[in-house]
């Protein structure tokens, strides 16, 4: 991994949105602008990209213990399980353990040689794929500058969406993931965005518009721009021709360029650790609301007393700022406003209603909910940590 200068990977809390696709024609437009690439495909259970590269039928070779990746062209590399299948059809039926060690193998094991880019497409949401990807590269760093909680050559994440609300809902939880593992993210791409008529030219907003470019402003996260919904777009996937590539004058392959040249823009201007610095200090302050009773934490937050309100370092995992808040009439509808008007960002509860559940994510608020009753600082902490210990909604509403 220390012959990779860049390494991005593409996320998603919400399976569909074209996650995939976006990371193949990332990587064969980094590749066609002179950078060598690899592209690595860590969803177990869905590859995909294989089959986005017309590639389904190459097999993994080895040599001196090493794994080699499917070329895909002299500047392009391809790794994914799809490529350890006998039939395209047969299901991978594995647990955690199972997954993340084939996942640290294709990050230890594989012989990359020398690339200027690795992107590393991640299956939707926040579990063991995604996980397992950034911790052993924090790992690998660590075993060698063990004062770095971060290796130098991560660039970060970027995000896809969908402009719609049920998309965003999932995706918001994916960059709480980013933060809670100091993960960079570098933007936001709000993918399906309109359809413009190619006959008419009229664009129509199917799946609506600028959920994605609202959802970003509200978590303080860049946003990268919009792609619309394309016909071409949709064959050539099915045909495994890069769009990027075999349609290049066509309008949603120049929306492509604007987004993935503010992806690379700072390691084109030299200016990358930069940009990362500036994304982390926009991005590694996070306001989580406790509900309290006698000073721990409330079985359920309607019943509770008053709210601790901190602010923790996302990167330190310290606590900058605490404060007690006393709520407003506990009615319907109240507490989620009250609680937004205070840019807080996640609620802890023991208990909560699902309709109070709803409303809080309408107010961008991420609910966790089963939290035992300790008290504020710790419950922050162990959350930061990724060791908090949820267990059943405590909820008689």
């Amino acid at each position: 991994m220390t012959q990779i200068k860049h390494i991005i990977l593409v996320l998603s809390g919400k399976g569909g949105v074209g996650k995939s696709s976006i990371a193949v024609n990332l990587a064969v437009w980094l590749s066609m602008n002179e950078k060598k690439v690899g592209l690595l495909d860590v969803d177990i259970h869905g590859p995909s990209t294989p089959n986005l590269l017309n590639l389904q039928n190459q097999k993994l070779t080895g040599k001196d213990n090493k794994i080699l990746p499917v070329e895909y062209s002299d500047s392009l590399k391809l790794i994914s399980v799809a490529f350890m299948l006998q039939n395209e059809d047969n299901a991978l039926i594995w647990r955690g353990p199972m997954k993340h060690n084939v996942i640290k193998q294709f990050i230890t094991d594989v012989e990359w040689g020398l690339l200027d880019f690795l992107i590393i497409d991640c299956p939707p949401g926040t579990g063991d794929e995604p996980l397992s990807v950034v911790q052993l590269l924090q790992e690998t760093k660590n075993q060698k500058q063990p004062d770095k909680s971060q290796p130098d050559n991560l660039d970060g994440a970027v995000v896809v969406t969908t402009p719609q609300k049920l998309s965003l809902i999932d995706v918001r939880k994916c960059i709480t993931f980013c933060r809670q593992l100091n993960l960079p993210v570098i933007g936001v791409i709000e993918n399906m965005s309109g359809f413009v008529c190619p006959n008419c030219g009229e664009k129509t907003d199917i799946l609506k518009s600028g959920g994605g470019k609202n959802m970003a402003a509200q978590m303080n996260v860049p946003f990268l721009g919009t792609i619309p919904i394309d016909q071409k777009f949709a064959q050539a996937c099915d045909e495994g021709k890069p769009f990027i590539y075999h349609y290049q004058q066509e309008p949603t392959a120049k929306a492509f360029n604007q987004v993935f040249n503010q992806i690379i823009e700072p390691e084109k201007s030299g200016k990358n650790e930069q940009k990362l610095n500036s994304n982390t200090k926009e991005t590694n302050t996070m306001r989580i609301a406790i509900p309290l009773t006698e000073g721990k934490l409330s079985l359920h937050f309607g019943h509770c007393q008053q709210f601790a309100i901190i602010d923790a370092d996302t990167e330190s995992k310290e606590i900058k700022n605490q404060q007690l808040e006393q709520p407003p009439s506990h009615q319907p509808g109240v507490l989620p406003k009250w609680l937004s008007e205070l840019n807080v960002q996640v609620i802890i509860a023991g208990g909560m209603g699902q309709r109070a559940q709803d409303l809080f994510t309408e107010n961008n608020i991420d609910v966790i909910i089963g939290a035992p009753d300790s008290t504020p600082e710790n419950l922050v902490k162990e959350y930061l940590a990724g060791q908090l210990k949820t267990g059943q909604n405590i909820c008689d509403h």
